[in-house]
């Protein structure tokens, strides 16, 4: 019981960074790299997708499936391929975008957040 607070203050951390650096990859994406205005895809729009689609996946990730899998490098591997793929689904129903760009949205915001952890994690 004394680790409950440590590991819900990392998560919380890992929630506002994950939300944070996939909503403004999202932007970036969007914005300069499909070059999709603001009458197709509104700032809002964004921003939803961007806040539920990662806080949408990371419970699963750190809380359910460590259940199943109890090895470090597995959990890895097999949740981030599940991260990517739900969250390009959900891109694909809630942007409405062809699955070719869905993918690599997904794949570029799941980067830019898997690279943030990383990096943080080797400080």
């Amino acid at each position: 019981m004394s680790g409950e607070p440590e590991i819900q203050r990392l998560f919380v951390a890992a929630l506002v960074l994950t939300v944070g650096i996939e909503t403004v990859v999202l932007f970036l994406v969007v914005r300069f790299g499909f070059k999709l205005s603001r009458q197709t895809h509104s700032n809002s729009l964004l921003l939803f997708s961007g806040c539920c689609a990662s806080a949408g996946t990371l419970p699963y990730l750190w809380f359910v499936l460590p259940s199943f899998l109890r090895s470090y490098a597995a959990l890895v591997v097999v949740g981030e391929l599940l991260v990517f793929l739900v969250e390009a689904v959900f891109y694909r129903f809630v942007l409405a975008l062809d699955w070719s760009r869905c993918l690599l949205l997904s794949l570029l915001c799941n980067a830019g957040s898997a690279g943030a952890g990383l990096f943080l994690s080797l400080k």
